[in-house]
């Protein structure tokens, strides 16, 4: 599956939400591709922290693209792997479009903030635009960086769910610490120690909810070597 997790604006939680997929999809024991295709290169630095702390690597190959290449390089490289991952910035790059050309899942988090909420029709109009030649891939969103409580929540959820053109997700994840601590060490937040079970158990939920096969229980590691590249 070639999973893109994108968005029109930055600061949406996208890289974080793009790692920890590429982390839990390798550790359930598949071939995983992560693709950097956003200029900050989130992805690249979180590979190389994980390389950098793990014994047996990351276990996942990180490469870094952008443009066309994101188009190209993707399809030479999918029969390779079983899961490709591509993370893009915000806005409506050519790495963005190159992106939904060729994914299977086109996957938004939106924080339930009213700018971020107002980004939703400009995703509407990227998602019917790349339907055009990808006429087939699934465009979900669903809410990140949630509160608790509130009626911020309700009311983003009423918005995503009035747009035809984005399915919701019943998934949320919440606005946790241990997201941004498990990051800076290079973990997925199912591999944080000592364990935050309510990060863990939204993020299993959001994976089985997108039908990645993961199970709720972490799987054992794989011992293979990665590389990433910019």
């Amino acid at each position: 599956m070639i999973i893109c997790v994108g968005g029109t604006k930055g600061g949406t939680g996208k890289s974080t939400v793009a790692t920890n997929l590429a982390v839990m999809l390798a550790t359930a024991g598949r071939d995983v591709l992560l693709i950097d295709a956003d200029e900050q290169r989130t992805s690249v630095d979180f590979t190389n922290m994980r390389n950098q702390n793990r014994a047996d690597g990351a276990g996942y190959t990180c490469i870094a693209l952008s443009g066309r290449a994101v188009v190209t390089e993707t399809r030479r490289l999918s029969p390779k792997y079983q899961d490709i991952v591509i993370d893009v910035g915000g806005g409506h790059s050519a790495s963005h479009r190159a992106a939904l050309a060729v994914c299977d899942l086109y996957l938004v988090p939106l924080a339930p903030r009213s700018f971020d909420v107002w980004t939703l029709d400009k995703v509407a109009e990227l998602v019917e635009e790349a339907r055009v030649t990808n006429p087939d891939f699934r465009a979900c969103a669903f809410l990140n960086r949630a509160d608790a409580v509130g009626a911020e929540n309700t009311a983003a959820a009423e918005i995503i769910q009035s747009q035809p053109a984005v399915e919701l997700l019943k998934a949320t994840l919440g606005n946790r610490k241990s997201y941004s601590r498990a990051a800076t060490a290079g973990l997925a937040v199912v591999e944080l120690r000592p364990q935050d079970p309510k990060a863990s158990d939204e993020m299993r939920a959001l994976a089985r909810e997108l039908g990645l096969g993961i199970s709720a229980r972490k799987a054992k590691p794989k011992a293979k070597s990665a590389r990433a590249g910019a």
